[in-house]
């Protein structure tokens, strides 16, 4: 099997999908795959790695450090040249035109939907986005299609269903290894009678960081010893130090190294993962990782991975959710710590890469879709989703 992943729209601080395609390559490798990644870069470059080759395409900046390929030719060109036996597409929008050129070439196309649209663009514009007739296309232009959370699938199943596209559900995973609880901190947080709580991530309105600095706030305003520090960067840093002005919440800005990432989410009492888009939530599971239990808001697919014993959901609300940091911080410490590690040992990589080898295998046993219609045959045998 050769697989070839393709990634865009790539920066500094789109950590969870660069993390979550590395772990597929990686995992891949591993199983004796050919692997190739594709992203943007400042100029063309073949690099051969461990974990497989990685090409560069030359892409223009398009803000905030991000590259994106606005000429999905020169892709083709790359790919014709490593001959992948499937496609593996991260990306909903100019690299669309690549699934034409892999039905063309008798090649199957698998979609890894990592977010949804409508609740992106919703959060990130304020007003009620539909993107019904884009999905629509995006699916049909697929063989198959990979969500990562029920709410993912939600988006998308009505359209799967009409275009009789597979829709497979395969939950991210986490690097155990890495996050992991700190020796002698069973009991968690910093002996200094407050209550610390974290937010890592970035700090752009789509992931609502807003939500997690007015969570802290209202703590504090209802006179908890409470301290909330946020990792991570973003266009809205200004507006959130000034949203927090007088309470105790210190940004720290982009964490270099996952070591360091982990340390810090394992010393905090109560992570706040609280975005009612997210869809799926590596953060969350991060925190889940390290012996942190994980608040989280009651719709989305975050939601999804926390369950009663290591975290806490409520609506999309300040007070609601610092009621539940609160029902949390109730609770014997090593009993919720112990509770959060176990969930997220759930969820190894190992898991998800054995999912995503058996998708890229029903794609090639199916063959890619007729290209005259686009339309997909009937499903072979019992291949409904997950």
């Amino acid at each position: 099997m050769r697989i070839a992943q393709l990634a865009n729209f790539v920066g500094p601080t789109s950590g969870g999908l660069r993390t979550a395609i590395g772990a597929l390559g990686e995992g891949y490798v591993a199983a004796g795959v050919a692997r190739l990644l594709v992203v943007p870069g400042p100029e063309d470059r073949w690099l051969e790695t461990a974990s497989g080759d990685v090409v560069q395409v030359r892409a223009p900046r398009v803000g905030g450090g991000y590259r994106l390929i606005l000429e999905p030719w020169r892709v083709v060109d790359v790919l014709r040249r490593f001959a992948p036996t499937t496609v593996e597409l991260s990306d909903k929008s100019t690299l669309l035109p690549i699934t034409g050129w892999a039905r063309r070439a008798g090649v199957p196309s698998v979609l890894l939907s990592h977010e949804r649209l409508d609740a992106m663009l919703s959060l990130r514009t304020g007003l009620p986005v539909r993107a019904g007739a884009w999905n629509r296309t995006v699916v049909r232009r697929h063989d198959r299609v990979v969500v990562t959370s029920r709410y993912a699938g939600d988006e998308l199943r009505a359209w799967a269903e009409l275009t009789a596209t597979p829709l497979h559900r395969v939950p991210l995973g986490v690097d155990l290894a890495t996050f992991r609880p700190r020796p002698g901190n069973d009991a968690g947080g910093r002996d200094d009678g407050r209550l610390h709580l974290v937010h890592a991530g970035r700090l752009s309105r789509e992931k609502s960081p807003h939500l997690a600095v007015a969570t802290a706030v209202e703590l504090h305003r209802r006179g908890v010893p409470v301290r909330l520090d946020v990792h991570g960067d973003g266009p809205h840093r200004h507006e959130l130090e000034a949203m927090a002005a007088g309470a105790p919440v210190v940004f720290h800005g982009h964490v270099a190294g996952r070591e360091r990432l982990a340390a810090r989410l394992a010393e905090a009492d109560v992570a706040l993962s609280v975005c009612p888009g997210e869809t799926f939530g590596l953060a969350v599971l991060e925190a889940l990782a390290c012996g942190t239990p994980v608040v989280t808001a009651d719709t989305g697919g975050a939601r999804e991975l926390v369950d009663p014993a290591c975290g806490a959901w409520a609506p999309p609300r300040a007070a609601r959710l610092a009621d539940a940091v609160l029902a949390i911080a109730g609770r014997p410490a090593t009993d919720r710590r112990a509770a959060a590690r176990r969930r997220a040992e759930q969820y190894p990589w190992s898991r998800t890469v054995e999912r995503m080898l058996e998708v890229h295998d029903l794609a090639l046993s199916d063959g890619p879709a007729p290209v005259a219609t686009g339309r997909r045959r009937a499903p072979v045998g019992d291949r409904r989703p997950a």
